[in-house]
């Protein structure tokens, strides 16, 4: 049984999901964000990495990058077109309804694009044990400062996106144009997941449950019966 101090981390973490993410490109070192250097990172020996979930947000790099803490990462702000941000179909092993990539021709999504290196990949990609590395070819991904992104690694659940009503539901925090997906805070989209599969219990509950079983994977469509 975890204790209260430690439930309302777990909640807190949950509900923060995806945390919070600059609005600008930065270099993460250690716990700090700092500026990019002027003239530009030094991008050798690293491949680009689409970050449009927590690996975009500072808290989250810190914590999964803590075992490299003196290794800088590059982040770049980054417009993807042709795709959304949306839920996919689990929750985390820490409680929260992570996200994913989805096709939406028409759509342009606020993204950042991470520049791990060869020491860092790892480590980001043991922190996600449901999403599965590949590389997106033909991308219309254009960074700060204008450079375009034709290929890059991403992260790809292994789940697919959650459905409900037969649609993705996409994150209002993360901005997009021309979106067509509903928008849904985390905090609904986990009580959409609490009334279809356990109906008897409180929110801040489930989210414990969850966290302490590991997650749930797969989710099945979440419409309410």
């Amino acid at each position: 049984m975890a204790r209260s101090g430690d439930v309302g981390e777990i909640v807190r973490r949950a509900l923060a999901y995806p945390y919070a993410v600059p609005r600008c490109s930065f270099v993460q070192l250690g716990r700090r964000t700092l500026e990019l250097p002027r003239g530009g990172p030094d991008l050798a020996g690293r491949a680009p990495l689409i970050a449009y979930g927590s690996n975009a947000a500072p808290e989250a790099l810190s914590r999964k990058l803590a075992a490299l803490p003196a290794l800088p990462i590059p982040v770049l702000r980054a417009e993807l077109g042709g795709f959304d941000v949306v839920y996919s179909a689990h929750v985390s092993p820490y409680g929260a309804i992570p996200v994913t990539l989805e096709p939406s021709p028409g759509t342009v999504a606020s993204v950042h694009v991470a520049y791990p290196n060869a020491e860092q990949l790892p480590l980001l990609s043991a922190s996600e044990p449901n999403y599965e590395l590949r590389q997106l070819s033909g991308l219309d991904c254009r960074l700060d400062g204008g450079a375009q992104l034709a290929e890059a690694d991403a992260f790809l659940s292994r789940h697919g996106a959650l459905s409900v009503a037969g649609a993705p539901l996409a994150l209002p925090s993360i901005e997009a144009s021309g979106r067509c997906f509903t928008e849904i805070d985390q905090a609904g989209v986990l009580e959409l997941a609490r009334a279809r599969l356990a109906p008897e219990q409180p929110l801040e509950d489930f989210i414990v449950r969850c966290a302490g079983r590991g997650g749930i994977a797969p989710l099945p469509d979440l419409t309410p019966l």
